[in-house]
């Protein structure tokens, strides 16, 4: 099939895009964070992993298409179900699997785990375990950019259970005051650890959160990466024409706990068996593709590549060797050279 074959929606009468080999791009991406996990899950189990460990297995879309409508240099911050954003912004998976396990060759050097590992060079700011602390960060960020007019900008991820939090709403005023360039995405995927968003927020449309600020808003369906691409390239332009921050709600769903220590037992089987069967992300994607055109080889191809990448990762960060004791004082301190 010719490279000109597009994938095309249709939103507010604007025609937007994305290409065979760009949507061929975005299924390969999403299956790598989707395999990730999942061995995530499994050294999890097998006590390779310590601490706290979120998933994010369901809503690969949601990252894949937002940074898909982002520029080299343009940052992302996000809270700790923070996996998917570092494969997403170009993070080694050897480098982010030594992280999970505690390795020395973990982007943190072993001392960050599941929710704290960083990478300048791919303009990642980190998972952060606060909820809602990095919506202040980001919006920080966003204020760098401003003052320094780079014509950068910043996503920043949160969930809706962090929607409601105070600084978030700070960091909207702020943001709208000084016309800041950040892109504010709310990953709603229905549960903040044990709680439905039903039952936590007489606020039913996100969206309109920042309309206090006079902040647009935008929903976006998390489980259709063309979809969250379109919505993305449409905030992104807005913050990038100086006109302030944007706030976009992605619905999208988690199909694990909310972290591997949750049961989740606040909602049925079948509800996650539903969304399952009928709005994947991942089988969305590969249904479209072979409709397109796509053989079924190539796509077994892809689907070969990801796990061998997924294994070399596993088995890289087992034989990284444990941090230095020494380690415990190394990047918490900035020395004065003149000193």
């Amino acid at each position: 099939m010719a490279q000109a074959t597009e994938v095309r929606r249709r939103n507010k009468g604007r025609e937007l895009s994305m290409s065979l080999e760009e949507f061929t791009k975005a299924y390969h991406d999403m299956l790598l964070i989707r395999r990730f996990e999942e061995k995530a899950g499994q050294l999890y189990g097998m006590g390779l992993i310590g601490g706290f460990c979120h998933l994010y297995i369901g809503q690969e879309a949601v990252v894949v298409g937002m940074l898909s409508a982002i520029s080299e240099g343009d940052q992302v911050i996000t809270s700790y179900r923070d996996h998917g954003h570092m494969l997403a912004s170009g993070m080694d998976p050897r480098g982010v699997m030594s992280e999970l396990t505690g390795r020395r060759d973990g982007y943190s050097h072993g001392k960050g785990g599941s929710m704290h590992m960083f990478s300048k060079a791919r303009h990642f700011f980190g998972g952060h375990g606060i909820v809602g602390a990095q919506v202040s960060l980001g919006t920080g960020i966003a204020f760098s950019n401003w003052y320094r007019n780079n014509d950068r900008i910043c996503l920043t991820f949160f969930g809706e259970g962090a929607a409601n939090q105070g600084q978030v709403f700070e960091s909207f005023n702020l943001a709208a005051l000084l016309k800041l360039p950040v892109v504010y995405v709310i990953e709603n995927n229905r549960y903040s650890m044990g709680t439905s968003v039903d039952r936590a927020t007489t606020a039913k449309d996100l969206a309109h959160n920042g309309a206090a600020w006079g902040i647009p808003g935008a929903q976006a369906d998390g489980m259709d990466v063309v979809a969250v691409k379109e919505a993305a390239e449409i905030a992104v332009a807005w913050c990038r024409a100086g006109k302030g921050p944007y706030l976009l709600e992605v619905k999208t769903y988690r199909y694990r706990g909310h972290s591997m220590s949750d049961p989740a037992r606040y909602r049925t089987r079948e509800e996650v068996q539903q969304m399952r069967a009928e709005h994947d992300c991942i089988e969305g994607a590969r249904a479209k593709l072979l409709a397109l055109g796509v053989e079924e080889a190539a796509l077994k191809k892809i689907d070969d590549e990801v796990k061998r990448i997924i294994q070399d990762a596993a088995d890289f960060a087992e034989k990284s060797p444990d941090p230095d004791p020494a380690e415990l004082f190394t990047d918490v301190l900035k020395e004065d050279a003149a000193a």
